[in-house]
């Protein structure tokens, strides 16, 4: 996705993701396609025939962006955005890592997610809710309320985030298994939620429908699917249009991805050190954990350089009470905290 929106461009080999900051105010003013700089005639064509729920598109980049940074609020990348630059995140996208991965399957359940959710609220005219249940009722409840139409929202997914990889080469064929990972995501976690009716709150029937989960469940999701993701190795072929790339697993005795799986073929670079070629911001100033063993610890966040410690005065609600009926009264208390930073 990128800077003009939420297609994926590319400078060269680069493709960046990104969402325009001047078009923050999407969804209070109205939408004038030809004016988003940087969309290919095939996204033009679906912007102007589903205006309507383009600010949910762009609504769909960002919880996917924010999704992203809390998924990697203590790892070295941290998911770093650019206010000035075309490419949100910089140059990291340009090389297929296992960050790249992860961006692309966020971004595109994000965009699924607001779709399907606006959808589901009645906020567009073009879509609603999802009448063709999947499957027959069970006891004691029936089907009623508003399923949301994943499939839907999965298209308008498909149709935009993918109409820039259509190129027969590695890059294109990555980003289009990774993204429709993350709609697939989406698909794996729908679930029943059920209302009860009865008398005095009782539970005689019930009626159901399908939901997606919270977004954050889907974070989780694709950051497991990260920390397994299946490393690739490209191949060459000669077809009736020409040489075109495709991907093959790296190692035959691991189990070969499924579409669920997130796939990349470039290793990342560790992210210690700044370097304006990845990229990378370092970690230098980055708050550790002094307890922790793990990628957030003092230890392996701050690449072996060590940790500064300083105190913090915070002021907190502190000896709080409950007074009847209904406030609660709280004193201010300054505490003083140990912050970590790595050198």
């Amino acid at each position: 996705f990128a800077k003009h929106m939420l297609g994926l461009s590319r400078c060269g080999n680069a493709l960046s993701l990104a969402i325009g900051h001047q078009y923050s105010s999407l969804g209070t003013q109205p939408i004038l396609c030809g004016s988003i700089p940087g969309l290919v005639p095939k996204q033009l064509r679906f912007c102007r025939n589903y205006v309507e729920i383009m600010p949910s598109v762009a609504e769909g980049v960002k919880i996917g962006i924010q999704e992203c940074q809390h998924q990697f609020r203590g790892r070295r990348w941290n998911c770093t955005t650019v206010n000035d630059s075309l490419a949100i995140f910089g140059p990291v996208l340009d090389k297929a890592t296992r960050e790249s991965a992860f961006v692309h399957a966020i971004a595109s359940a994000g965009v699924a997610f607001a779709v399907t959710r606006s959808c589901a609220e009645g906020s567009a005219t073009i879509c609603g809710c999802d009448t063709r249940h999947k499957g027959s009722p069970g006891e004691g409840w029936k089907w009623g309320g508003c399923s949301e139409d994943v499939e839907f929202g999965s298209m308008v997914s498909r149709e935009f985030a993918d109409a820039r990889e259509n190129r027969p080469d590695a890059r294109s064929a990555m980003n289009r298994h990774n993204n429709e990972a993350g709609r697939t995501s989406i698909i794996e976690l729908m679930h029943l939620k059920c209302k009860c009716h009865g008398l005095s709150g009782s539970c005689e029937v019930k009626t159901c429908w399908w939901s997606q989960p919270d977004f954050r469940v889907i974070g989780d999701y694709l950051k497991d699917k990260y920390d397994s993701a299946s490393e690739m190795v490209v191949e060459k072929h000669r077809e009736s249009r020409g040489w075109v790339e495709t991907l093959r697993p790296k190692y035959n005795f691991f189990k070969a991805p499924t579409e669920k799986d997130l796939v990349y073929y470039e290793n990342s670079p560790n992210f210690c050190e700044p370097n304006p070629e990845t990229g990378s911001f370092g970690t230098r100033d980055r708050i550790c954990n002094v307890t922790s063993h793990g990628i957030d610890g003092c230890d392996l966040l701050c690449c072996g350089r060590g940790h500064n410690t300083r105190t913090e005065k915070r002021k907190e609600k502190c000896h709080c009470i409950f007074h009847w009926c209904c406030y609660v009264r709280c004193q201010e208390c300054i505490r003083v905290y140990d912050v970590h930073t790595c050198k």
